[in-house]
């Protein structure tokens, strides 16, 4: 098997630890196998997920359970309130800190999760884009506005195949950003992306992607979706809506502009009827799980292995990666 090389000649060192990353599209047991490769090697786990960071959003995140919190020590759950902004830069430069301090104390790192932007910020950097322009921004909006989302996502697509495959019309911010920084240097964000010197984190990571039948995956997805039902998902729902009502109402809580909420947000708003607000979860996080894919595959240096589907596959797994160099 060849292990990623990614940071091989990375300057300034700071330690002789490699750090694993296990990414893959959601549902794929990242958490599980993450958790099980930490306990063998006596790791803390840095969450690379967009939303577990964030108080009150446990079910719909699909956090760690709180077992696995007192048994490994995990960075970047629970740690910011709903209104409080946390970028992929940020999390890019704190989750860095955390690393080395992690290995000053002579404990390693496992980072997992599937937040694409979080990923390539920490493994790759992030090229020098240009900064916003208020005028092109205010055309952009009023467009928004005007002739709507998926109109300007058909833009885009257009404009940039490749960073429209990794998002969708509903993330609104991205796709605008993605326009302005078109608008403004005459360069897609994947071209930028290509062509610029990234950051030299002085950290050689390890990166595993979980790769399954694509029947599987989705499988597994309808099912979690289930499971999360069970487990109380409408429930957090509606205390989510009624606390946050007018910020929802104003779109002004990116956190909670995702999957699983999103829908049933709808279904209580009395847009839809529960069966839809459903079938709509499952059917947006498989497309959601296809760009994962996608990012990963084109934007990443990724090692893909089998995804465990047993106890005793993941252990096995866990044992592989543990004696990795």
């Amino acid at each position: 098997m060849l292990i990623s090389e990614q940071g091989e000649t990375m300057q300034h060192a700071t330690t002789e630890y490699p750090v694993h990353v296990i990414l893959g599209p959601t549902a794929s047991g990242k958490s599980a196998l993450a958790l099980a490769l930490a306990k063998k090697i006596g790791a803390e786990i840095i969450s690379a997920d967009s939303r577990q960071i964030y108080r009150e959003l446990d079910i719909g995140s699909a956090k760690p359970s709180e077992e696995s919190l007192r048994d490994i020590k995990h960075h970047f759950i629970n740690e910011k309130n709903i209104d409080e902004s946390f970028t992929a830069g940020d999390f890019a430069t704190e989750a860095l800190d955390r690393i080395r301090s992690v290995h000053l104390r002579g404990v390693r790192a496992v980072v997992t999760g599937g937040s694409t932007l979080h990923l390539e910020g920490l493994l790759e950097g992030f090229a020098e884009l240009p900064p916003g322009n208020p005028e092109i921004r205010k055309k952009l909006l009023q467009e928004l506005e005007s002739i709507g989302k998926n109109e300007l996502y058909k833009k885009l697509l257009q404009k940039d195949p490749q960073q429209a495959a990794t998002l969708d019309a509903t993330k609104t911010q991205r796709l605008i950003r993605s326009l302005e920084i078109i608008e403004i240097s005459g360069q897609s964000v994947t071209e930028l992306q290509s062509r610029e010197k990234k950051a030299q984190t002085g950290v050689r990571f390890l990166t595993w992607g979980l790769s399954m039948p694509r029947e599987t995956l989705y499988h597994r997805i309808n099912q979690r979706t289930e499971d999360m039902l069970a487990a109380g998902l409408l429930a957090e729902a509606a205390m989510l809506h009624h606390k946050y009502q007018t910020m929802l109402r104003q779109e002004k809580l990116p956190a909670l502009q995702s999957v699983g909420y999103q829908e049933l947000f709808q279904y209580l708003d009395g847009k839809i009827e529960f069966a839809t607000a459903i079938s709509l979860i499952q059917q947006h996080t498989r497309n959601y799980a296809k760009r994962q894919l996608t990012f990963f595959k084109n934007r990443l240096n990724v090692t893909w292995v089998d995804a465990p589907e047993t106890e005793s596959e993941r252990t096995a797994l866990s044992d592989r990666l543990a004696h990795m160099p």
